[in-house]
């Protein structure tokens, strides 16, 4: 029988696989191999022994001990438990809303995303009030954006700018666009809904985007809906409106 090989290179061998298991929780998801719930729970659970293995690894070439493997070892670990600890920090002045809305008073209705193509786990399609004064302290720049346009033109603009987006449906007569957004790396698909509605002088435009699945959007959603309407301003700005 083989003698057992020492503890270092063992938990350089361990740190490595953890620190890989960390990497793969999001494919594994994109690609449908595990549910949402246990892809965080692998990506979450597989950072401590990364991270402690990590600490490990380090403490070991701190006493001039391992070798190229302890180096990656110590390096991917490391790397491996700042990931969620950076996205837990990230977070933590975040409300545990999932729903943002520039109306939430009256928010734009999913009409094309019904619940038989979001899933049936999938959080229920309608805007919960207690969110509102979560979502105002929080983000108080998310509003409605009034633009000079009319509201063809407004609408072609704004379906110009969901880019990246899988358009569901796209009415110009009702002013409504249904879209779906995936988080990069997890896959996540977060559900959007713009409404374009004519006032005195132009068209207000409003968008709503809510996560499928979980119960707090990190402020993934704050920051879709940001990025959406600065890309419509710029859009009307160069169109010289």
């Amino acid at each position: 029988m083989s003698a057992r090989a020492p503890l270092g290179p063992r938990m350089a061998r361990a740190t490595l696989a953890a620190a890989l298991l960390v990497l793969l929780a999001g494919p594994l998801l994109n690609f449908g191999l595990v549910n949402w719930q246990a892809a965080l729970g692998l990506f979450a659970g597989a950072a401590v022994p990364a991270g402690i293995g990590g600490l490990f690894c380090l403490a070991r070439l701190i006493r001039r001990r391992g070798g190229v493997v302890t180096v990656i070892a110590a390096a991917a670990g490391i790397a491996a438990a700042t990931i969620p600890m950076a996205i837990v920090l990230m977070a933590a002045d975040k409300p545990v809303i999932n729903d943002i809305s520039t109306d939430t008073a009256n928010p734009p209705e999913f009409v094309a995303l019904t619940a038989d193509r979001r899933g049936a786990d999938a959080n229920p399609p309608e805007y919960n009030p207690a969110f509102a004064p979560e979502q105002s302290r929080a983000y108080p720049q998310i509003r409605p954006l009034d633009l000079p346009l009319p509201r063809d033109k407004a609408f072609r603009l704004a379906l110009a700018a969901c880019k990246g987006w899988e358009i569901i449906a796209s009415d110009a007569d009702a002013g409504r666009i249904e879209a779906v957004a995936r988080v990069p790396w997890w896959g996540f698909r977060d559900d959007i809904v713009i409404r374009l509605t004519e006032v005195p002088g132009g068209t207000r435009v409003d968008i709503r985007s809510k996560s499928r699945v979980g119960t707090s959007d990190l402020g993934v959603n704050a920051r879709r809906i940001s990025a959406w309407l600065d890309r419509l301003a710029a859009s009307v700005r160069k169109a010289g409106a």
